[in-house]
Parts: structure tokens; C-alpha cells; sequence
């Protein structure tokens, strides 16, 4: 378990929790048809290596969360990573 804090847009300070970041991730790939299992397999990857990212840190933004969670799906599926990325620039 990763014990990081989360600073959020608003100023506001949340724990980091990895089931939000993994639905998150699961949704933005099955937003472009992905098949199920396949967006998961792929969340699981993705959040592991953001979570390696953040074992090293005690509080991070928001923004930067998203964005290397973002650079970590590019990798697995380029399509989800753009989804990803824009659906809070555009909240």
C-alpha cells in the first residue's frame, strides 16, 4: 500500500486511493471499446508503475498523478491514455 497525499485542484489534501485510480484507468479504456479483462490487465499495470512513481513521494498534485498515470497507459494503450488525460482537463 502506498501512503502518499493527494493535493487536489481545489487546495483540498485527500489520501491516495489506488481503486479510484484503477477504475479510472478501467474506464478510460473501455471508453475506446477495449474488452473488459483487457482494460483491467492493463490497470493493474498502469497503476503499478504509477505506484512505484509514488513510493518515492510523500504528497503529490493531483495534475501530477494524472499526468504520469497518462505516460504510464501511452504505453499499454495510446487511445485510453488521451481519454484519460483530457477527461479532467475538460471537467
Amino acid at each position: 500500500m502506498v501512503d502518499v497525499s493527494v493535493v487536489k485542484r481545489d487546495g483540498s489534501i485527500v489520501d491516495y486511493d489506488g481503486r479510484k485510480l484503477r477504475a479510472s484507468v478501467i474506464a478510460a479504456a473501455k471508453s475506446t471499446r477495449t474488452p473488459v479483462g483487457e482494460a483491467e490487465i492493463t490497470a493493474d499495470r498502469v497503476c503499478k508503475h504509477t505506484e512505484r512513481w509514488l513510493s518515492k513521494k510523500t504528497e503529490v498534485t493531483s495534475a501530477d498523478l494524472r499526468r504520469k498515470t497518462a505516460e504510464a497507459l501511452l504505453a499499454f494503450n495510446p487511445d485510453a491514455a488521451y481519454i484519460y488525460k483530457q477527461e479532467k482537463t475538460i471537467a
